[in-house]
């Protein structure tokens, strides 16, 4: 059996091939562009993720035998719009596209965030999808009256290649229109956004099949017509799928260029404080709550090549080992501002105790360490919800760096895996592939299969007491600098910057 991950990505999608014991045969990725502009907006053409996917598709299953199903990761909270003719009405409006201000106000203080909580379980956001339909209806009123869908960037491609109008529950959650914790959509919500039921998909779970591939999309693809379609989910969801993400009180820790804690949950809970604690469905069908810190591995790369003008991490992590728990020096990595838990666009990167005995290697430590410090700020919130963590495992660049893995697992205070999988959520989607076309009955016995811990990282009990004290001035910092962040805003603005 082969089953294919399809991961629609931001700069690129990525796909994956794999055999039922889990071995990956070829992985190929093809690039798109990227329309981002100096006021804020982000936008891609839907048509670009689907010629591109279908190129990558051709290649990679040649010379293998016909796949059996195929699923999604993909970015999320993107909204695509056709018309009653499935003609794309604009291009998509992306999770990072920063445009719809007003209508996140809007929703937060005119509809309220209580309001929002009870129906949706997050309050809004720039990146989610409620607040660029608002924004559709306010500033292109002839084009929002032709919609006949909305959906999420996977879906597009889902839909192109089934004909079938889906979305699952993970990706869902993220729109800003699904009740999660009854797993439907909400109709006070969609009244709000002027939308009606017959113009959102039908909901499905991760790993449910919604059909299989049209004539038209096998002549255009290479897959076969008998290839399921399985729905899949957003890339966080799915992503946490392929590193084994899937029992209550595990959690994984992403270190990409922005940093996530992910916690799966059986259990449904709200963060109702000003947190930025998602809730969200999970691909597993039960539930996963997530922060974010938007400048993780992206802290990491400014330093080194920017600051320092190296790209030689490792050298100079070299002689930090024997140094954990002992540095001084205090980051704050708030490069981009920051999402959880301080939901602050205005927050800005800071370094505080240095003196005349600092070195290089102390910054370049801090800079690690602030980091995982701000990922202890989201696990932090996730325990005072009432939830227990037990394991993290790593993924992401970061984690190639055994130092600043041995260093999350003591700020953290937990066992840290790394594990033998490294392609992210094209493999998830794969998994829930194999999942939907019936090679296994769950997702959690598909990831006890196929995903194994390789290194483990555990915490020192003298380190973790030395990190307690050293978080416990972290966390000060950002309220002693909250007012000078309101401040250089003013300055810039002034400055016209």
């Amino acid at each position: 059996m082969i089953t294919v991950g399809i991961d629609i990505g931001t700069s690129a999608v990525k796909l994956l091939a794999m055999d039922k014991d889990g071995n990956i045969l070829r992985t190929v990725s093809r690039e798109y562009p990227l329309y981002m502009y100096s006021d804020g907006r982000s936008s891609q053409e839907p048509s670009d993720w689907w010629n591109k996917t279908v190129d990558g598709l051709k290649e990679l299953t040649q010379g293998l035998e016909p796949a059996s199903a195929v699923s999604f990761s993909g970015q999320m909270h993107g909204l695509v719009a056709l018309d009653e003719d499935d003609n794309v009405l604009r291009r998509a409006i992306l999770w990072n596209d920063q445009r719809t201000g007003a209508q996140c106000d809007y929703l937060n203080n005119t509809i309220g965030k209580e309001k929002l909580l009870d129906n949706a379980a997050n309050i809004a956001l720039t990146g989610f999808t409620a607040p660029k339909i608002l924004w559709m209806r306010d500033n292109e009123p002839e084009l929002f009256a032709k919609i006949s869908k909305v959906m999420l960037p996977k879906d597009y491609i889902a839909y192109k290649l089934t004909n079938v109008f889906a979305t699952d529950y993970s990706d869902a959650s993220g729109t800003l229109l699904l009740d999660i914790a009854k797993k439907d959509w909400s109709d006070s919500l969609l009244e709000i956004m002027g939308l009606t039921r017959k113009q959102v998909p039908t909901l499905y779970h991760s790993y449910e099949s919604i059909g299989t591939v049209t004539p038209q999309a096998a002549k255009e693809t290479g897959l076969p017509e008998t290839c399921k379609v399985v729905i899949g989910g957003g890339d966080q969801a799915v992503g946490a799928i392929g590193t084994g993400t899937v029992k209550s009180g595990t959690c994984s820790v992403s270190l990409g260029t922005s940093g996530v804690l992910f916690v799966a949950a059986d259990e449904f809970a709200v963060d109702k404080g000003p947190s930025a604690i998602h809730s969200f469905c999970h691909a597993t069908g039960q539930y996963h709550l997530m922060g974010v810190t938007l400048a993780a591995a992206g802290s990491a790369k400014w330093w080194y090549e920017e600051v320092l003008s190296t790209q030689d991490y490792e050298k100079e992590q070299e002689t930090m080992a024997a140094n954990l728990g002992k540095n001084t020096v205090y980051y704050l990595p708030y490069l981009s501002g920051e999402r959880t838990p301080h939901n602050s666009p205005l927050a800005r990167g800071a370094f505080v105790g240095m003196s005349m005995t600092t070195t290089r290697s102390d910054m370049t430590q801090a800079v690690m360490e602030g980091v995982a410090f701000s990922l202890r700020d989201i696990l932090t919130r996730v325990k005072e919800l009432g939830h227990t963590v037990t394991t993290a495992r790593i993924i992401g660049g970061g984690a190639k760096s055994p130092v600043w893995c041995q260093m999350i697992a003591n700020v953290l205070g937990l066992k840290v895996e790394k594990i033998n999988a490294s392609e992210g959520p094209a493999f998830g989607a794969a998994i829930l592939a194999m999942v939907g076309a019936g090679a296994y009955p769950t997702v959690e016995e598909a990831c006890g299969n196929l995903i194994q811990a390789t290194d483990v990282f555990t915490p020192n009990p003298v380190t973790i007491n030395q990190y307690n004290m050293h978080h416990s001035i972290y966390a000060d910092l950002y309220v002693s600098l909250k007012k000078t962040y309101s401040e250089i805003d003013v300055v810039k603005t002034a400055l016209g910057l």
